[in-house]
């Protein structure tokens, strides 16, 4: 047999075992050439001016390179050792460490490069599809079109060709350092398997999980008013980092073969073939897999949590519009509102027009509200906060004459400034001080963002209140407007109609609002960074799902003696089967979840500075990617089964 032929047939071996790595690379490069082919589209062009999509696409692919990157070299990492014998074999009949390199080199050559060339044939065949995803979640008015960019195929072909070199740079620093009889015990040694479970291991066992509780206790009083000044809050922050990612490392190093410890001493080491075959077996092999495990389980939580804070945003981005604008549209200026009322009545657009007057008073708060950060520049102008006001008889709304009701409140206002249920507070004019009692809160927006720009709710006094305080307004506090003028649509149906009627007539720079418009500046913004975020954490849980199943594979290759015995011994496939399912349940279900519980504090700790809806986004998101996950469980089964029928 010549070089060549022992090439081919041991690349054809190796197609076969690595087909799954061969998928996530051709997948890699595809997603990296379509997310550079949008770098250099000139339909992106049109986004440039808004949200800034060329620069966002291109920190993208740099931070793809790096994910691909990580992959490749692990899993070329993991290959190499698995077949150290097969090298070490080769010496034997002797063939030089060069000659090796040479087989290695060409063979990778050939399998990397058409992978690279069919991920970009794919790359480009659906980069169409990207961008059209792409301005459908941005809400951007503009064509996609199939382009072929030779920047983008000059970018790919070198950015992985560089990471090719460095794969087979690792591969000769491998070969180099090993001798003959050391690669026969290359494989057997990168797998620790220590059966007796030590003081120490429990007692770092025991510490990595309070760990991650006191992590989890303190991200649920991050914003609560524990943490009163910004080192206290940015210590918080630390801290939480550090005890989550520490505790999750040494939950992998020692709780989990503590646990597993605990369940095995209370049956008395009488265990089942199911409980033998998965138990066991991650009891004696997730230890030295902890640290992969912690960094797989803290990029899953950075890609939830990342991801459900983008779909919050981008999901609560119609109601985040109504507080901004409070209505269908919102004028402050008569004459403009006058020339859109003409342009809906001749377009036929029936509506309704609420017109407020708001007053800018002086109010000592300091009885029923309270800042949750000392260092809160508001939190010494509580005695003279300047708030919108308006009367009660221009919003409907019966208010007594000695109460005041704010509206306008939000849960992002309620996490800085807490309020009372009760208590009293004084409005102040220019000369007098009228004391009033505060009657409580309401979720409502009547005002647009030009009268509660830093969200400051707006006070409802009664409207002889509100004529005592106009005519003794303060003049030094007063805006250029004082009259809020909203327009509400009839019909919802015309609202399109209506929104491009608004974006003709005004300039992005006045002060008038359209809701339409606000929303979808708002998606523009936020879809974009859940569109990259979201491609992003897709190639991670991929790239770290593989690398999960190519170490179930070395793992069902070692224990294919020991089916071999059981089969023998007179258990069924189907009983090994089911084993092995519990024992990918736990090798997967473990840092899946502790990843989603990761994730899942990190949202509740601040989902509401990004939005107005936490559960349904986040459920999402959560579902979706175990959903996705999930199927490298099920794939590692296939191969499992695979190994079990050849067992005999």
């Amino acid at each position: 047999m010549n070089i060549n032929q022992l090439i081919m047939r041991s690349l054809k071996k190796n197609l076969k075992n690595y087909y799954l790595y061969v998928f996530a690379l051709i997948f890699t490069v595809a997603l990296y050439f379509a997310f550079v082919t949008l770098q250099y589209d000139p339909a992106m062009d049109e986004t440039k001016g808004s949200i800034k999509g060329a620069a966002a696409i291109r920190t993208a692919s740099i931070l793809l390179v790096a994910i691909v990157s990580i992959f490749l070299l692990y899993a070329n990492n993991i290959f190499i050792k698995r077949r150290s014998k097969e090298i070490g074999l080769f010496q034997l009949v002797g063939m030089t460490k060069g000659k090796i390199l040479q087989i290695l080199t060409v063979e990778n050559f050939i399998l990397y490069f058409s992978s690279t060339m069919i991920g970009i044939f794919i790359g480009f065949s659906v980069s169409k599809l990207i961008m059209m995803i792409l301005f459908k979640i941005t809400k951007v008015d503009a064509i996609a079109s199939l382009n072929f960019s030779s920047e983008a195929l000059i970018q790919t072909l070198v950015v992985f060709s560089v990471i090719y070199l460095f794969i087979i740079l690792l591969n000769w620093f491998f070969i180099k350092k090993q001798s003959i009889l050391s690669l026969f015990r290359v494989k057997s040694s990168t797998e620790e398997k220590v059966k007796k479970v030590s003081i120490f291991e429990m007692i770092y066992g025991i510490a990595g999980i309070l760990l991650i509780i006191s992590g989890y206790y303190v991200s649920s009083k991050l914003f609560g008013g524990d943490f009163m000044t910004m080192n206290e809050l940015f210590m918080a922050m630390v801290f939480i980092l550090g005890a989550v990612i520490i505790g999750t490392y040494l939950f992998y190093k020692g709780s989990v073969r503590f646990i597993f410890y605990l369940i095995r001493k209370k049956k008395d080491g009488y265990l089942n073939i199911n409980q033998v075959l998965s138990l066991s077996s991650i009891m004696f092999r997730i230890k030295s897999n902890a640290l992969l495990l912690t960094i797989i389980t803290t990029v899953s939580a950075l890609a939830v949590g990342l991801l459900s804070l983008s779909y919050i945003s981008y999901y609560s981005a119609e109601e985040s519009a109504e507080h901004t604008v409070g209505g269908d549209f919102a004028f402050i200026d008569t004459g403009d509102s006058e020339s859109f009322k003409a342009k809906l009545t001749e377009n036929k657009i029936d509506f309704t027009e609420r017109k407020i007057e708001v007053l800018q008073a002086e109010a000592n708060l300091e009885n029923i509200m309270k800042s949750t950060f000392e260092e809160n520049n508001l939190t010494n102008d509580l005695d003279r906060m300047p708030i919108p006001v308006i009367s009660d008889n221009s919003v409907n709304i019966d208010v007594s004459k000695g109460e005041v009701l704010f509206t306008g409140y939000n849960d992002m206002l309620d996490m800085f400034f807490s309020f009372k249920d009760s208590g009293n507070l004084e409005l102040m004019g220019k000369q007098q001080t009228i004391p009033l009692a505060f009657k409580g809160l309401q979720k409502d927006h009547y005002l647009s963002y030009y009268f509660t720009a830093g969200g400051i709710p707006s006070a409802i006094v009664d409207d002889t209140v509100f004529q005592a305080l106009k005519e003794d307004k303060n003049p030094s506090i007063q805006g250029e407007f004082s009259l809020h003028i909203g327009i509400n649509l009839v019909d919802e149906d015309k609202a399109d109609e209506a929104a491009e009627l608004f974006t003709s007539t005004f300039s992005k720079d006045t002060k008038n609002l359209s809701l339409l418009e606000r929303s979808n500046e708002i998606k523009q913004l936020y879809g974009l960074t859940m569109f990259i975020v979201g491609f992003l954490g897709l190639t991670f849980l991929i790239t770290s799902g593989c690398i999960l199943y190519f170490k179930q594979m070395d793992e069902s290759e070692d224990e294919k003696p020991n089916y071999t015995i059981l089969r023998k011994l007179g258990f069924t496939e189907g009983d090994l089967v089911k084993g092995i399912q519990a024992k990918q349940i736990f090798n997967f279900g473990i840092p899946l979840i502790i990843g989603l519980l990761h994730g899942y504090f990190a949202v509740q700790s601040g989902w509401f500075l990004f939005g107005t809806e936490v559960w349904t986004p986040m459920i999402i998101v959560m579902v979706l990617y175990t959903a996705l996950y999930s199927i490298f469980g099920i794939l590692s089964v296939f191969y499992y089964k695979k190994v079990i029928k050849e067992a005999l």
